[in-house]
C-alpha cells in the first residue's frame, strides 16, 4: 500500500515567474543563464516565421562542441596543467553515495535533501585555491585520495569556452584516455496553423477574456515542445490538453531544439540575437527561448545543490516580446532550492 500511494502522488513543482525589460540596468536575465552551467536542451520558437535569418541559422550550428571522456580519473581534474589550461574560476563539486564518501576520505557535507538517514553526501573544491597552493596538506590529502585510496573513473561530458585557443586543445590534452568530440543535435520544424496564446507583456497573470496567464503558456509551452495534439478532440485518449483562452492561429511558427551538452555563452548569443529579432517589424508578438538543465546534474543554478529523486526537472524560459519587455520563468522540481 505504501508503494501505490508514492505512486500516485505528484512530485513537488515550483515555478517562479517575473518580468522586466532587457534595457533595464537591473535585469537578471544575464546573470540566469551564467549560472545555470549544465544545459542538455535550448529550444525557441518563433510565431509567424517560415524559415530562420541567417544570421540565427549560424547561431544555432555554432553552439558545440562538447565533449565525451570515458573512464576518466578523477584525479586528472586536480592537476595543475588541467586548471592552468581550462579553468579560469570553478568548483568541482561530487555527489557521493555515504559509502563512497567515507572512502575518499575527504571532507564534505551530508546532502541537504537525505532525509533522516543520511545517504548522500556533496564534497566540494575550489580549484582556483587548490592550484595555488600545490604544496599545501590539503591538496596533498586530495591528490592522495583520488590516486590512492579511492582512485574514482567516471565517464564525463566536457565542454569548454575559450575565445582565443583552438578547441583542439580538449582532444590533444585528453588523447591519452577514450575522447570523442560531439556537435549538439539539431531539429529544425515549420508547425503549422497553430493555435497560440494570446499575451499581454504588462499582465504575468493575464486579464479574463484578453490575454492568458504566464502559468498558461509555460504549460502549453510544454505541450508543444512534446508534439501534443492540441485540438482536444472527443476521439483523442492520449490527450485532453487544448490551446489557453485567449488564443489566435498563426499560419506558420519556427520550432528549433538543439540537443546537447549547450555552454552558457552560447545561449547568451540566442537570447541577444533573438532580441534582434524585432529590428525590423515582424508579425509575431513575441518569441520564446526554453533552456533544461541536466536531470542528473549536480547543481541547479551557481552551487545550489539539484536533487535526483522524483524527476530532475531545472529550466527556465524567456518569453521575448517586440518591445524589448521580457518574461522569466524558472522551474524546479522535487529536492531542489527555489531558482534565483
Amino acid at each position: 500500500m505504501a508503494t501505490l500511494r508514492r505512486l500516485r502522488e505528484v512530485p513537488r513543482h515550483l515555478l517562479v515567474c517575473e518580468k522586466s525589460n532587457f534595457g533595464n540596468h537591473k535585469s537578471r536575465h544575464r546573470h540566469i543563464i551564467q549560472t545555470h552551467y549544465y544545459n542538455y536542451r535550448v529550444s525557441f520558437l518563433i510565431p509567424e516565421c517560415g524559415i530562420l535569418s541567417e544570421e540565427l541559422k549560424n547561431l544555432v550550428m555554432q553552439t558545440g562542441p562538447y565533449y565525451f571522456v570515458k573512464n576518466l580519473p578523477l584525479h586528472e581534474l586536480i592537476t595543475h596543467e588541467f586548471i592552468s589550461t581550462f579553468i579560469k574560476k570553478g568548483t568541482l563539486i561530487l555527489s557521493l553515495d555515504k559509502d563512497t564518501y567515507e572512502e575518499t576520505g575527504l571532507q564534505g557535507r551530508p546532502s541537504q535533501f537525505s532525509g533522516r538517514k543520511i545517504m548522500k553526501f556533496i564534497v566540494s573544491i575550489d580549484l582556483m585555491e587548490l592550484s595555488l597552493n600545490l604544496d599545501s596538506k590539503k591538496y596533498e590529502r586530495i591528490s592522495w585520495s583520488f590516486k590512492e585510496k579511492k582512485p574514482l573513473k567516471f565517464d564525463f561530458l566536457l565542454a569548454w569556452h575559450n575565445a582565443g585557443s583552438e578547441e583542439s586543445t580538449m582532444m590533444s590534452y585528453f588523447s591519452k584516455y577514450q575522447i570523442q568530440e560531439h556537435q549538439p543535435k539539431v531539429a529544425l520544424s515549420t508547425l503549422r496553423d497553430l493555435q497560440c496564446p494570446v499575451l499581454q507583456s504588462s499582465e504575468l497573470e493575464g486579464t479574463p477574456d484578453v490575454s492568458c496567464r504566464a502559468l498558461e503558456l509555460f504549460d502549453w509551452l510544454g505541450a508543444v515542445f512534446s508534439n501534443v495534439d492540441l485540438n482536444n478532440e472527443s476521439n483523442n485518449f492520449i490527450s485532453t490538453y487544448c490551446c489557453p483562452q485567449p488564443s489566435t492561429v498563426v499560419a506558420k511558427a519556427y520550432l528549433c531544439t538543439i540537443t546537447g551538452f549547450i555552454l552558457p555563452e552560447k545561449i547568451c548569443l540566442l537570447l541577444e540575437r533573438l532580441c534582434h529579432y524585432y529590428d525590423e517589424p515582424k508579425l509575431a508578438p513575441w518569441v520564446t527561448l526554453s533552456v533544461q538543465g541536466f536531470a542528473d546534474s549536480p547543481v541547479s543554478w551557481g552551487k545550489n545543490e539539484h536533487g535526483f529523486r522524483k524527476g530532475g526537472e531545472h529550466l527556465y524560459n524567456f518569453v521575448i516580446f517586440n518591445n524589448q519587455d521580457y518574461w522569466l520563468q524558472m522551474a524546479v522540481g522535487a529536492n531542489d532550492h527555489c531558482p534565483p
